[in-house]
């Protein structure tokens, strides 16, 4: 617990369904069907998604597949997107990330913690 931190964090939301990041994030379904729900396209258009709705200064999205099931052969257990957005520039991360479902939620959240520390610095 932060005193204060909420006049910089507005908020967030945690995903896991297609129609919650199409009705919360406002991610198009057509993009989800074209692309599915892991790819670079959907972690954009959620960041963009996020930003608007708490109409905050940046907007950050993580979409993967922690496993242990789930992952294709092009589209492995491990892969994430990462994107953040101030809406006038996106930087987008795709990693792989090795190790069981818990090690890789871990390591996904610090990915998307280290682009925001670089972004601000």
């Amino acid at each position: 617990s932060l005193s204060g931190s909420s006049r910089s964090f507005v908020g967030g939301a945690i995903v896991y369904s297609n129609d919650l990041k199409t009705s919360f994030s406002c991610v198009p379904p057509l993009l989800i069907a074209e692309h599915g729900a892991v790819s670079r396209e959907v972690a954009i258009a959620m960041a963009e998604g996020i930003r608007k709705q708490c109409k905050s200064t940046y907007g950050l999205a993580v979409t993967g597949i922690a496993g242990p099931k789930g992952g294709t052969e092009d589209k492995p257990v491990g892969l994430a997107f990462h994107a953040l957005t101030d809406g006038k520039k996106t930087d987008v991360v795709k990693k792989i990330f090795p190790g069981d479902r818990e090690r890789i939620r871990w390591a996904a959240s610090q990915q998307a913690l280290d682009m925001v520390r670089r972004r601000l610095i």
